[in-house]
């Protein structure tokens, strides 16, 4: 496993979680069917050895994956940062440039005016209209 990069240990990861998945679900199923042929859950426990064990093998090797994962994605990750800050620190002089493509940032739609609301848009309506009649009011005088 030391010699895979991130997307191989990705496949790997997959693999081997499907694998366990497999015999987990084949286990439980044939375990199931076995209760009522044995007569209880105690005498069919015996009988599925052999798949449990496989599960059980497939769940430690996915742990081990697992692991090898979060190590390799966290050195991948400092690896960026430190190419960011190297990048940020060459920069430092010069104006910050927009993080959005330029084609992107003139198709990007106008923000909507938030709202003042007071809990409900029909007491809403309905204190526009009670000013709007007393403005209304006041002018015909």
């Amino acid at each position: 496993m030391t010699e895979l990069d991130e997307d191989a240990l990705l496949e790997l990861h997959s693999r081997v979680r499907r694998a366990r998945t497999k015999y987990v679900k084949l286990y439980r199923r044939q375990a199931s069917a076995r209760v009522a042929q044995h007569g209880g859950r105690g005498n069919a426990y015996a009988k599925n050895q052999r798949d449990r064990d496989k599960a059980e093998i497939f769940e430690l090797a996915l742990a081990r994956v697992s692991r090898r994962v979060d190590v390799v994605a966290k050195q991948a990750a400092a690896e960026l940062r430190a190419e960011r800050l190297e990048a940020a620190k060459s920069n430092r002089g010069q104006p910050p440039s927009s993080p959005v493509p330029a084609s992107l940032e003139a198709k990007a739609a106008p923000r909507r005016k938030a709202t003042k609301t007071t809990g409900g848009l029909k007491k809403d309506a309905s204190s526009r209209a009670a000013g709007a009649r007393r403005q209304t009011k006041r002018d015909s005088r």
